[in-house]
């Protein structure tokens, strides 16, 4: 049995548990009445009873579409036609190209990142290698520095030591030094395996494409189970979803940690935007408004690694989730009013928009469920509640993608990792909880005097290779920083 159908028949299981429970449970009166032919009953009034039955099929009614997206891309995945339209590139005259190491506070992890960087297959003499130092307070610089000592010539490092603060900001400040038409983004934590520039480069040679994303793998997954969670949520997102929504023709995401860019579309859609929490979704979607292409290679992987605390891991989606929803507002209308979109792509790409408003609302609707539960009677409640009770379950594991998780280890053919697949429930309840709070904080309290976004840096766990004594000696044996670049006020 593969794991698919095994996901199938879990839930079929529980769905006829919720046929035989709710009812059960419920102890509704049949009570014939008038409008649509039932009759509701509530201590608190016809109209309060009618609202909660109109906002609950309103839930019911998105849930569904979010069940059937994840269930198109799962079954394309599994039995329809795939593209890696670029991959067969291995060999070119290939372009210059800057690549960014975005740093803020990395003293653990940058020198990692530099080092497997200066392994890739790229050729030397076609890429420059740009840490954007941004304001670190620990001993970020003194590390790359002692690395760009040890490779003369191939590193150019960027110390930001002034200037807004913010990713964005950074990226915004370390393109205006750069000579390239093209770009490649990574985190710090990240390291990049051996031929991923070539394959992130090679979608490119299409003058279409304005932005390039590459598989994103956990390389700390072994930790806990947290990590063993993640891995598992990534491989549903990139193996699954993007590479779905690759070969549907519809909105791959670019992500601003494995991703390349071309500069002159990023220019035509007004650069980078200092004033977002997540400048790879908003600008994916100014490029897809612009007319760019951006392509997903699924083959493009780079490690990276992800959070080994739940607390972090709450930190970590609240920011996305805002930075998400802040691309909601700004793009959804523009998105939806052009012409130059297939109807599939705009109700795609505001399905990608929307997708963290559903915790808020999954959490709404089970709310709603209880308030049907205890205060409304009706001939149809019974079924309701079935259905109430099936279509949480099922969204549940849909928000966070739980058929393609199912999917994506049947496809990486690590199937071991289905033992996971039920404690990903755990995973999806911190995730859903961590979500509606961010959203509750956007709607409210960042909207207070004083307030507003703040970057809230994820928290590493790798401990640095170089202690500073080594570092310092081989600082010591040149020149400080011959490259180097400063912003000041």
């Amino acid at each position: 049995m593969t794991p698919f159908s095994i996901t199938c028949a879990w839930r079929f299981v529980v769905g006829a548990l919720a046929l035989w429970a709710v009812p059960a449970l419920s102890g509704v009166q049949t009570e014939p009445g008038t409008a649509l032919g039932y009759a509701l009953a509530s201590p608190f009034g016809a109209v309060w009873a009618w609202s909660l039955v109109g906002l609950m099929g309103l839930v019911m009614v998105l849930l569904t579409v979010y069940t059937l997206r994840h269930y198109v891309f799962s079954l394309n995945r599994l039995f329809g036609k795939q593209r890696h339209p670029y991959a067969s590139i291995v060999s070119a005259d290939w372009p210059r190209v800057t690549i960014f190491v975005a740093a803020h506070n990395e003293e653990d992890v940058i020198q990692d990142c530099l080092e497997n960087l200066m392994r890739v297959d790229y050729p030397a003499d076609r890429m420059v290698i740009m840490p954007v130092n941004d304001r670190s307070s620990d001993r970020t610089r003194e590390i790359i520095d002692a690395v760009v000592a040890r490779f003369p010539g191939r590193i150019t490092p960027f110390h930001r030591v002034s200037g807004k603060p913010g990713k964005a900001a950074a990226l915004k400040d370390a393109t205006a030094l750069i000579d390239t038409d093209f770009i490649i983004v990574f985190d710090a934590d990240y390291m990049p395996s051996r031929g991923l520039i070539r394959r992130l480069m090679a979608p490119f040679f299409d003058p279409e494409v304005g932005a390039v994303m590459g598989r994103v793998v956990p390389h700390n997954v072994g930790a806990n189970l947290l990590t063993r969670l993640l891995d598992l949520e990534r491989s549903g997102g990139y193996q699954v979803d993007q590479q779905a929504r690759m070969n549907l023709g519809l909105v791959p995401q670019y992500g601003g940690t494995v991703g390349g860019i071309r500069i002159s579309a990023l220019e035509s859609v007004g650069g980078w935007h200092d004033d977002v929490l997540a400048e790879d979704t908003d600008l994916t979607y100014r490029l897809l408004l612009g007319g760019w292409l951006t392509v997903y290679h699924n083959r493009a992987e780079c490690y990276e690694e992800v959070p080994q605390n739940w607390g972090v891991r709450m930190r970590q989606i609240k920011r996305w989730s805002k930075g998400h929803n802040q691309a909601l507002v700004r793009h959804s209308g523009a998105l939806l009013r052009n012409p130059a979109l297939s109807l599939i792509e705009r109700v795609d790409g505001f399905l990608l928009l929307g997708v963290y408003m559903m915790s808020p609302i999954l959490l709404f609707g089970w709310v709603l469920s209880l308030l049907m539960y205890f205060t409304v009677s009706m001939q149809v409640l019974a079924p309701a509640l079935l259905l109430i009770a099936f279509m949480a379950h099922s969204a549940l594991g849909n928000f966070a993608a739980f058929f393609e998780i199912a999917t994506a280890v049947h496809l990486d053919r690590s199937r071991q990792r289905i033992h996971l697949l039920a404690f990903t429930f755990m995973g999806f309840i911190v995730s859903a909880v961590a979500i509606a709070q961010s959203v509750l904080e956007q709607l409210l309290w960042d909207r207070l005097p004083g307030k507003g976004f703040h970057w809230d840096k994820t928290v590493r766990y790798r401990r640095a290779a170089v202690p500073v004594a080594a570092a310092s000696t081989a600082m010591s044996g040149s020149a400080r920083t011959p490259v180097a670049a400063e912003m000041h006020p």
